[in-house]
């Protein structure tokens, strides 16, 4: 009997996989980004291999310094570029496509039983079809280039259930941090965790992309939704290989279950400087702003630009607010649905679709003693800027904050 993780797992090592076991698996898509593709092929090329294992099976985006903010980035880019057009890399993304764990789900690259690594530590959002995402360093990305496959410990798995219905103005993103914050940035340290319940099976594919993205910050190796109708309705026409779906067996160990109930919830605010400091946002209600964030591969697709655009429609923010899509066919969307140009009349500054101001390397840095509010999925001290404060909340909660100049409840505008 056994769980998503070990299915997965015992098929990608051709063993009979199970919890705390040490295999060599072969992976089935590696992707690094502009940031962490520069050390990969630098520790690659020191390994004197000529030719990667499969150019079909490595994703390149560039995202996180796009476009090229200073000259040692575009001198590092300009040297990736070459790297791929040397080694034939058939899926490659220039900057302003998108953030990468928005463009490989697009593209059809997150596919249910797939084993997806990525240097980058989000690449658990893969998790959201019924993948096993997780993401590694650079090395070990230079290792996967080379061979194709990596040694794995297979992780243990929490089985995390959320009965209920989510209330009115409480989303995705304030389930997530509510789950973070009970059980905390550690809590589930080198796990797998697999939700279930009514209130994840209620979540359309944006939302179980924000709970699966996040699942890095309570310490998890990944999260997994188990692939449902919706799977594959967003599927449909996009993946890029064959498929086969995986699902836990009935009586399959977990290290710990846990059982939460949907309704307990309200909008939730991830306070500074850690993404389990959570709280109801009554607590702190008030808070001045400066800055208001939207977007990021947690909550940069056209569902949450639609619900910030229903808040703002018509008024006009009090501080200074930026949007970044999560990919140019999200831009599209929001073009062509209103969205964008709604969001514009009430003050929103968008940017290149890509990671922006989360990780604070170019647009969108607050100075020292700033408080700015964010729909990204850290908070970390100097995340967006030395010495700046960041709070972390729903598209809800940006957007009334962004209209109130302070933290507010999002459900007065709802």
């Amino acid at each position: 009997m056994k769980t998503i993780s070990e299915k997965i797992f015992s098929r990608a090592s051709g063993t009979d996989a199970h919890a705390n076991d040490f295999v060599i698996a072969d992976v089935d898509y590696a992707m690094a980004h502009d940031g962490t593709s520069v050390l990969a092929v630098k520790a690659f090329r020191e390994m004197g291999v000529s030719k990667v294992w499969d150019a079909g099976k490595i994703i390149i985006p560039f995202d996180h310094l796009v476009p090229a903010s200073t000259d040692a980035a575009a001198v590092l880019q300009k040297d990736i570029r070459e790297w791929i057009k040397e080694q034939n890399i058939s899926h490659f993304y220039e900057g302003g496509e998108g953030i990468c764990h928005q463009v490989l789900p697009e593209r059809g690259f997150a596919l249910p039983g797939k084993l997806i690594i990525g240097a980058d530590s989000h690449s658990c959002t893969y998790g959201a079809f019924g993948a096993f995402g997780t993401g590694v360093g650079a090395t070990d990305m230079a290792e996967i280039f080379a061979a194709g496959k990596l040694w794995f410990r297979v992780p243990e798995t929490i089985k995390m259930t959320v009965d209920g219905t989510l209330g009115k103005g409480v989303y995705a993103k304030d389930l997530t941090l509510y789950l973070i914050g009970k059980t905390g940035i550690a809590g589930a340290t080198y796990k797998a965790v697999e939700f279930y319940g009514e209130a994840i099976t209620a979540l359309s594919v944006s939302g179980r992309m924000t709970l699966c993205n996040m699942a890095i910050e309570m310490g998890a190796k990944a999260g997994i939704v188990p692939p449902d109708e919706k799977t594959s309705d967003f599927l449909k026409n996009r993946s890029q290989a064959e498929f086969e779906p995986v699902y836990a067996d009935t009586e399959a160990s977990y290290c710990k279950e846990v059982v939460y109930h949907a309704d307990d919830i309200e909008p939730q605010i991830a306070c500074p400087h850690e993404v389990d400091n959570v709280v109801p946002v009554g607590k702190v209600a008030g808070t001045p702003l400066d800055q208001a964030f939207l977007g990021t591969c947690t909550n940069g697709r056209l569902e949450d630009l639609a619900v910030a655009a229903d808040i703002l429609k018509g008024k006009t923010v009090k501080i200074r607010t930026i949007a970044a899509p999560a990919s140019r066919t999200v831009l599209l969307e929001a073009l062509e649905s209103g969205v964008f140009e709604t969001l514009v009349r009430a003050g929103v500054s968008f940017i290149t679709p890509g990671c922006g101001p989360c990780l604070g390397a170019h647009q969108g840095i607050i100075a020292e003693g700033e408080n700015c509010i964010s729909t990204a999925n850290r908070n970390f001290k100097g995340r967006m800027g030395k010495g700046g404060n960041v709070y972390l909340g729903s598209p809800a909660s940006v957007a009334a904050a962004a209209l109130k100049g302070e933290i507010v409840d999002p459900r007065e505008f709802i």
